[in-house]
């Protein structure tokens, strides 16, 4: 898949996302969703979305990459990039519990790159994605 305009290494984390996208467990939804998050090692964490009967203790792609990281020694601030990827009509966005697990885990510019099955993408930052974000200095002020 060619992403016009888009620099090799996100290009190449698409792909990966991509990847992850394929081993979703999506029996109810059939909607699969993938992410790829690249550390500041280079290594890159993958994420797929996986379902349950129950609906509420389902998982999205972001989530599970972030986790996945979380659970392989990575701390907040150790992340260079996520890429997101589905099958559908524009470029696919995180979903709003995401956006905050993002604020929680990565820095304000950290690139949030969103693409689909088409070749189209868009890149934003974790900062843009959820503007007014509750965060963890926002405890620190007693903000609710």
């Amino acid at each position: 898949m060619i992403y016009e305009g888009l620099s090799e290494a996100y290009t190449t984390l698409l792909h990966s996302a991509k990847e992850a996208m394929e081993r979703a467990y999506v029996p109810y939804s059939n909607f699969q969703v993938g992410a790829a998050l690249l550390d500041d090692e280079g290594h890159v964490h993958y994420g797929c979305n996986v379902e349950n009967a129950a609906y509420g203790p389902t998982n999205c792609a972001e989530r599970t990459a972030l986790f996945r990281a979380v659970a392989d020694g990575k701390r907040p601030g150790q992340f260079q990039a996520i890429a997101v990827i589905g099958d559908t009509e524009g470029p696919i966005a995180p979903c709003g519990i995401c956006r905050q697990v993002l604020v929680e885990l990565c820095s304000p510019d950290m690139p949030v790159i969103m693409g689909n099955m088409n070749g189209q993408w868009t890149m934003s930052t974790v900062s843009a994605i959820l503007p007014g974000a509750f965060t963890p200095a926002s405890l620190e002020k007693g903000e609710s």
